[in-house]
């Protein structure tokens, strides 16, 4: 019996010992056996494993040896995913890279075009200084390859040598190559070299600058390429001087058909070189000529998916404050959709007011009412104070926005009913002696007036005139038994001061009630500020009433009409940015994009990195494009 247990026990701690065996050599011992079968499928499987867990993050760099005797193969997909294996791990391994140098070699004269251009992109990106000088041979060839899917792979490659050594890339030749490019009969390797020069005149060098025969070629190019080289020529032209006036005129007349593009990065850019080249156009039809041309692509971008509406929409917030009057005649398309996404109904909102006009404002006063009946309680809000915009901005709308504005308080819905009053006051402030009978509306709806700002602003409106209320005394009154349960101090001032306007202006009324308020808030109350207002007002009216008077009673300048364009300056620098993340940020891109100075380790945000920033040129933040890669993007960007 014990013999057979013993046994048994025997058993169980071989067993044990096989699965911790199998635990310690873990995954990567199976992949590493896999990598050297014998068996194409296997080890082809195996390279599908190792990208997948290099994908969500787990560490396969023991393998990287294993990895590289795959290397030799004609399998196209092996081949691409082992070179993206390179590229993942070559700064940990730069030792190792050096081991497939020769395949690179090899495959950059490889008689498939494909082949010949995945080595030169990989050699490019594996930014290993130790490889540049096995690339400088292969990517001379490639740059005159007789295929143009390897010459403009190789044109995105010299940016990344630029980068990386910028000596090389001059002495070899590279950057010259490139600019012979620009004129290759191809306009996708055109697209390229102007991406790859203009990354590199970005990293610090002025290796070109746009000439009017280069001009030239490149608006005959845009028509040709696919949408990521046009956003690439594009780009480039926004840095272009126009000569004289005719030459402006010729540009935006050939630029004309990129509005047309389904792509709307393709239409934001394009608009963006109007905006800057009619600068330089006087004639007057003309220049109508590009308003009207520009309008419809613009709307067009508000039937795309909600993401794109918004960007387009931020990008025509900055287009309006340059042409006011652009879309002025087209204020219906921005009413808000039931199903619009909460931030595309603000942006629109925004839109709405600034291109609101007094011919155009009763049908906006209207929209902005239904909006105001939404349960949404921001967007409520916002729709609110647009109606109040609206009133301060064009004197002619004020009576009817108030008649809105009233309509809403008598609906009696609390979280509309707030804003409205604190907009209704600000009306008041801005077109004083005027709409005074709107108080009565107010005092009839006092019991539901509750928020902090609300309470505030009808306090202010009953001081300011209490001449107009006939039961002030009793408003006043009650307000003034609950002083002392108000917890925010603005509406304890604001009763205090409504008291003492309310005395100075009907004393033998309102002396009992001045008297048991300033004794109420600066004998009982908490807040020190309150108490300050209470003593400082008792000994004005005790010492001197006229002069309690003209502090209490002085006429105030109206309130001017809230403005939210942005300044003259920044406004230029984000017209110039249209399309970019910028123009969506509403931020120019030089405050939150350094693309060079902290690669060469100047810390961000010191006078160092300002001042290289200047230096380099380092305004612009766009990557260099590939732009044929099957029709998606390449980005050239560095971390």
């Amino acid at each position: 019996m014990n013999a057979a247990f013993q046994s048994h026990i025997a058993q169980l701690q071989i067993v044990k010992a096989k699965v911790l065996a199998a635990l310690r050599k873990g995954e990567n011992y199976e992949l590493k056996t896999e990598l050297n079968s014998e068996y194409k499928e296997r080890r082809k499987e195996a390279v599908r494993r190792v990208i997948a867990n290099m994908t969500v993050g787990k560490d396969v760099s023991g393998l990287f040896t294993d990895v590289l005797k795959n290397m030799h193969t004609d399998d196209l997909e092996i081949k691409k995913l082992i070179y993206l294996y390179l590229i993942n791990y070559a700064k940990t391994q730069p030792d190792l890279v050096i081991l497939a140098i020769n395949t690179f070699v090899k495959d950059a004269e490889d008689s498939n075009p494909l082949i010949r251009a995945l080595a030169i992109r990989t050699m490019g990106c594996l930014h290993v200084e130790e490889v540049l000088d096995y690339l400088c041979d292969p990517l001379r060839k490639c740059l005159s390859d007789s295929n143009p899917y390897v010459r403009k792979t190789a044109a995105i490659c010299v940016a990344k040598v630029y980068d990386l050594n910028r000596e090389i890339a001059e002495e070899n030749g590279f950057v010259e190559s490139v600019r012979d490019l620009l004129g290759d009969a191809n306009t996708m390797v055109v697209s390229n070299a102007v991406s790859a020069l203009t990354e590199m005149n970005a990293m610090g060098g002025q290796v070109w600058c746009l000439e009017p025969q280069a001009v030239s070629r490149l608006l005959t190019a845009v028509n040709e390429c696919v949408e990521w080289g046009q956003i690439a020529i594009l780009e480039a032209l926004i840095e272009y001087e126009p000569r004289d006036e005719k030459e402006a005129e010729n540009i935006c007349e050939r630029l004309l058909p990129r509005l047309q593009h389904a792509n709307g990065s393709v239409v934001l850019a394009t608009v963006r070189l109007l905006l800057k080249y009619e600068r330089y156009v006087k004639r007057a039809d003309l220049l109508a000529q590009f308003a009207k041309k520009m309008v419809p692509p613009l709307i067009t971008l508000l039937s795309s998916e909600p993401e794109i509406q918004f960007v387009a929409l931020r990008n025509i917030n900055i287009i309006l404050q340059k042409r006011p009057r652009l879309l002025s005649k087209e204020i219906r398309v921005f009413f808000c959709k039931y199903n619009d996404p909460i931030y595309v109904k603000y942006e629109k909102v925004d839109v709405l007011v600034r291109i609101c006009s007094e011919r155009n404002a009763e049908p906006l006063l209207s929209e902005l009412k239904e909006y105001a009946k939404e349960v949404d309680v921001e967007f409520v809000d916002c729709a609110v104070r647009a109606i109040g915009r609206l009133a301060t901005r064009y004197e002619a709308v004020a009576e009817r926005a108030i008649a809105v504005l009233e309509e809403l308080i008598q609906m009696k819905v609390d979280y509309s009913l707030q804003p409205c009053v604190v907009v209704l006051c600000e009306v008041l402030r801005r077109y004083p002696g005027r709409f005074e009978t709107t108080i009565t509306t107010l005092c009839e709806h006092a019991d539901y007036i509750n928020s902090p700002a609300a309470r505030s602003a009808y306090l202010w409106a009953l001081g300011q005139y209490s001449e107009h209320v006939a039961n002030v005394n009793s408003l006043l009154t009650t307000a003034v038994d609950s002083l002392l349960e108000e917890e925010d101090s603005g509406v304890q001032l604001a009763l205090v001061n409504a008291c003492v306007k309310y005395f100075l202006k009907q004393p033998q009324r309102g002396q009992a009630l001045v008297l048991r308020a300033l004794q109420t808030a600066s004998e009982k109350c908490a807040n020190p500020d309150v108490r300050d207002r209470a003593y400082i007002y008792w000994r004005l009216l005790s010492a001197d009433p006229n002069a309690a008077r003209a502090v209490a009673l002085v006429e105030k300048p109206p309130v001017r009409p809230e403005s939210s364009n942005l300044p003259d300056g920044l406004l230029e620098e984000l017209v110039s940015e249209l399309g970019c993340v910028s123009s969506v940020l509403q931020k120019p891109a030089r405050q939150f994009v350094y693309p060079h100075a902290e690669r060469v380790g100047v810390p961000r945000g010191t006078a160092a990195a300002s001042a290289y920033e200047e230096e380099s040129g380092a305004d612009a933040a766009s990557g260099a494009i590939d732009a044929a890669n099957e029709g998606e993007p390449e980005l050239l960007i560095s971390f």
